[in-house]
């Protein structure tokens, strides 16, 4: 399968959470893919069996299309005729779903954080790990389950990825300001992020942590051997709509010089930009000079809404060097991750459909 023909029919997928926000975006990027077609909304109880239009609360800055709001909201069941699923379910109701239709024969391209770290899983981002694809040999269920890592998690390892593999990490000190969206809806009240920042979000400093060990890390023939170096996190929710930030201090193995640094944002490139998935980015990671670059405003849309921008690296005086960086968390960190996740199992052709 070449990476952008398009295919002589399209894949049917369902979407599951379709009414929630991961739900609503996927189902706004599907609406004109090459490659894939909503064959299925699924949602919970209280909108099975009412039309999409009147389930949903619809969020996206594009009208929902016609086909779409016809469609009757169906439960979260494996269907006939299909073997592909998004997931945008709630990770407290996840696994027990997602599994279901693992063993159905679905493959399961999943946001939620439930099986992110099972050692037979792939912590998935394209440009970055996507040798670990081979992990699902490991699945012993009749169809496959890939994942992507937390919003924040997937700017912050591409960024991270180039810098490793030629310089050596060896401390990573994060904080991140992290958009609204990022909760969901209704999400945070109005009163309580308006005119204020809040320093907790549950569970997000440990996935910080932890994740861009197992998705930088190498894959072996016993599973992922973690990356050797440490990360320490701190996350905060602020009052933007969509687009996380990151503040980065990272101390090297090999200290480079800042040139050496931005040379290789600027060069990187990996697997989806050659083989020209339809959801990947022309350029992962794009670095500004600009001393107040990157923000959500200007930078969140880049490239399909799929790029990294970077800025304002400079000395630190604990560790070697600091930065910033932005990526658009619904899609790069959500939606657009799955999509192009699926695009690349597909092209690798690990399993036939």
């Amino acid at each position: 399968m070449s990476g952008h023909r398009n295919l002589k029919e399209k894949i049917p997928v369902v979407i599951l959470g379709a009414t929630g926000c991961v739900g609503q975006k996927l189902v706004q990027l599907l609406t004109n893919h090459p490659w894939f077609s909503i064959a299925a909304l699924c949602a919970s109880e209280r909108s099975i069996g009412k039309s999409y239009g009147e389930a949903v609360k619809w969020l996206m800055p594009t009208p929902l299309p016609r086909q779409y709001a016809q469609m009757i909201v169906q439960p979260c069941e494996p269907i006939d005729n299909c073997s592909l699923a998004f997931s945008g379910l709630d990770s407290l109701i996840a696994k027990k779903i997602e599994t279901s239709f693992a063993h159905a024969g679905y493959l399961v391209v999943s946001n939620s954080s439930c099986h992110r770290m099972s050692p037979d899983t792939p912590l998935l981002i394209g440009e970055v790990n996507s040798d670990h694809l081979a992990l699902v040999e490991k699945q012993t269920s009749k169809g496959k389950i890939i994942t992507n890592p937390n919003c924040s998690v997937i700017g912050i390892s591409l960024a991270l990825k180039p810098l490793m593999d030629q310089f050596g990490l060896e401390m990573v000190h994060v904080v991140t300001m992290q958009a609204i969206s990022g909760a969901g809806y209704p999400g945070v009240a109005s009163l309580d992020i308006y005119d204020n920042v809040i320093p907790f979000i549950e569970g997000e400093e440990s996935k910080v942590e932890k994740e861009p060990l197992k998705i930088l890390g190498t894959l072996t023939p016993q599973g992922i051997q973690a990356a050797d170096f440490k990360i320490s996190a701190q996350c905060n929710r602020v009052g933007v709509t969509d687009g996380h930030m990151a503040c980065v201090s990272v101390k090297f193995k090999v200290k480079p010089s800042p040139e050496k640094m931005i040379k290789a944002w600027r060069n990187f490139s990996s697997l989806p930009q050659k083989l020209k998935l339809p959801s990947a980015p022309f350029h992962p990671l794009y670095y500004f000079d600009e001393p107040h670059y990157p923000q959500p405003k200007i930078h969140r849309s880049m490239d399909k809404e799929m790029a990294v921008s970077i800025g304002r690296l400079r000395p630190c005086s604990i560790f070697d060097y600091k930065f910033c960086l932005l990526s658009h968390n619904t899609v790069r960190g959500a939606a657009g991750a799955a999509l192009m996740n699926a695009e690349l199992y597909l092209h690798n052709q690990i399993r036939s459909f």
